[in-house]
Formats: C-alpha cells, structure tokens, sequence
C-alpha cells in the first residue's frame, strides 16, 4: 500500500481507502455487525488505513461499528466522517435524501455526537455531506477552522452529491482555502465532473485532493454486475437504468488491454487509472467481502498504467468507448439550475440540464 497527503494538510491517507457506507446499511448486501468489524479490520491488515465513514450511514451505525472495529487499532487509522443531514428527527425512506443542515450550531453538535459513537476525541477528516454551495456560508466556514484549530479534526473536505455533478461545490471548495479535499463520484467511465476538479485544480496551483469514489462505477469495472446478475430491490445498484449497464458491458470490452496480461485485474486497472492522477489522494471502493479487500487494497501494487496506456483510455472516452447509443453516464446535475455547468464550458443539452 502506499500513501499520499490529503492538500497540504499533513494527513496521509492509504491510497485504496474502505468507504464504510456499506457497513452501516444494507443497501448492498446484508452481513453481521461481527463481520462488519472483520471487515474493517481486515482492511487494516491490508494496509488500508483511510477509514470513511459518515453519520448518516444506518443513523450511526456505520460509526459506531467503526468505532467498535478501530478501538485497539486507533493509531493505525486515518479516520474520516461526514456531517450535514438531520436523520435525527426525519426517518429513512428507502434511498431517498434526508433534510440536510449545515450551519454552525448543528456542526458542533453533529461533531460531538459523531465522535461519541467513534469512541474518540477526534477525527483526522471532517467533511460536509452533499451540502449545497449556498449552505457553506462564512460562518460555516469559520466553525470549520475553529474546529481545525481546536485540534477537534486535522483536515476538512466536501462530499459532493449525492447525484453526479455539482460543479458549483467543488470548485467553492477548491477555491476556499478551508477544504483540504473534495470526494465525487469519479471513475473511467464517469469522469464528470472529476476531470473537471482535476483541471481545476491544476490551473489555480491549489493543494487541493480529490477522494475518488464509484471507481468501479456500481460493479461494472470490477465486473461483479455482469448481464447475469439480479439486482435486489434493496440493492443500491439498481438504481442505475438497464440500459446504462448494457452500454456499460459493451464499453467494457475496449478497457480489456488493460489487464495486461493477467498482471492486474480490471478492478485494480480501474484503481490505477484513478491514482495515475497526482491530485487524486484515494480510492473509496465499496467492499463486500474480504475478497474484495485483498484483490483491491492490492491495487496500487500492480502495474502502474503507462502513459500509452492512460492516453489510449482518453482516446476511447472521447470516443464513448466505440458505444453509439445515448447511455447518460456522464449525465451532469448542477444543485444551483446551470450557471455552474456554463461556467465550465460543459453543453448543457449534453450535461442533461
């Protein structure tokens, strides 16, 4: 495993980080609390030390299963949560968004009880979840950099979503000097808006990382929603349209070359592809099994891609892979109504708006 800097923060994390929103729901698969925390655990014999959690996640209870799984292991873990929806007093319904609030007052109280059920005085990364540009107002900002001065969290980032896009948050956060890092959906076939953030960041000269999550973008990369699979009704991939995966599988086929051979698997090329850009400081998959922690957390010791092999990937993208049907991959959301997406030069019809 090897290790890069969230910003210029000081704050390592492994660069394949376990993105523990699987743990505290059932949304892809169902296991005990027991194996949730040898997963995690498992994770750490890895080498996997970046920990992302979040409070939303089974309403604490993905928390407190990491906090559970981490307590004699706390030194080893670059722990990460998330603020910012209020499931205290609105009940889950199915998948769909809580009401969210971000303001000073419920951030300290959100951090407080975050760190209760982690069992521990503090966190390494405290990001905003999916909250919206306007929401991260000075006095937002300011609470943030009280809370990194009170040594409460080390580094702070903004969670982008929940749907694809929001250019208007990360480039904000890109912008702020507060944000060490932003998280987006962000894979080979789903490079808006990450690529964007990318270029961003590279024409401002800012420190800013970004935290890539949906490398595998919902099974396809890592071939574990194949045209045989059955999606559950409670399977947070079935939310992805059947005619999405069917491009998906056909687009698959051109990434073969990166394989090599039987060297990497085409979930591990997926991971270094990712990682093959500098500002990007780790990959959140969503591990189901300890299988899939070893294939992966292996990731970044395969072959890292050349650059025949990352400029080929950019040929097919910009080719749609060869797939001529209208597949909506890179559909672009915008939380303020479009000015974001003008503003990057992305076409609207195209974005979807």
């Amino acid at each position: 495993m090897n290790y890069r800097e969230l910003g210029s923060s000081g704050v390592e994390v492994s660069e394949v980080g376990f993105g523990a929103w699987v743990v505290g729901t059932d949304w892809w698969g169902d296991r005990t609390e027991e194996q949730a925390v040898e997963m995690v655990q498992h994770a750490l014999d890895r080498g996997v030390s970046y920990i992302d959690t979040g409070d939303v996640y089974g309403h604490g209870d993905s928390e407190e299963l990491i906090g559970r799984a981490i307590a004699d292991r706390r030194e080893e873990v670059t722990l990460a949560t998330k603020i910012g929806y209020d499931f205290y007093n609105n009940p889950q319904a199915g998948h769909g968004e809580l009401p969210k609030r971000v303001d000073p007052e419920w951030i300290d109280t959100a951090v407080e009880r975050s760190l209760d059920r982690l069992d521990t005085d503090h966190v390494e990364f405290l990001q905003l979840h999916n909250a919206n540009v306007d929401e991260v107002t000075p006095d937002v900002v300011e609470k943030l950099e009280e809370l990194k001065e009170a040594g409460t969290v080390e580094a702070i980032g903004w969670a982008l979503g929940p749907s694809i896009g929001w250019l208007a948050e990360g480039d904000r956060a890109v912008e702020l000097e507060v944000f060490d890092a932003v998280q987006t959906v962000f894979n080979v076939f789903e490079q808006t808006p990450g690529r964007h953030f990318l270029e961003t960041i590279e024409a401002t000269d800012s420190d800013t990382s970004v935290i890539a999550r949906v490398p595998h973008s919902s099974g396809l990369l890592n071939e574990q929603v194949t045209p045989d699979t059955e999606l559950g009704k409670g399977d947070h991939r079935a939310h992805r349209p059947t005619a999405w995966y069917e491009a998906g599988w056909e687009k698959l086929e051109a990434l073969r070359f990166l394989e090599r051979d039987g060297e990497r698997t085409m979930g591990q090329a997926s991971i270094q592809w990712l990682l093959s850009h500098d500002a990007v400081a780790s990959v959140t998959p969503t591990f189901r099994t300890t299988d899939d922690i070893d294939e992966w957390a292996a990731a970044p010791d395969t072959p890292a891609l050349s650059e025949e092999e990352v400029a080929r990937v950019e040929e097919l993208y910009q080719q749609n892979f060869g797939v001529e049907r209208d597949d909506g991959m890179d559909a672009l959301r915008s939380s303020v109504g479009g000015e974001d997406i003008e503003a990057a030069g992305v076409d609207k019809q195209a974005a979807g708006d």
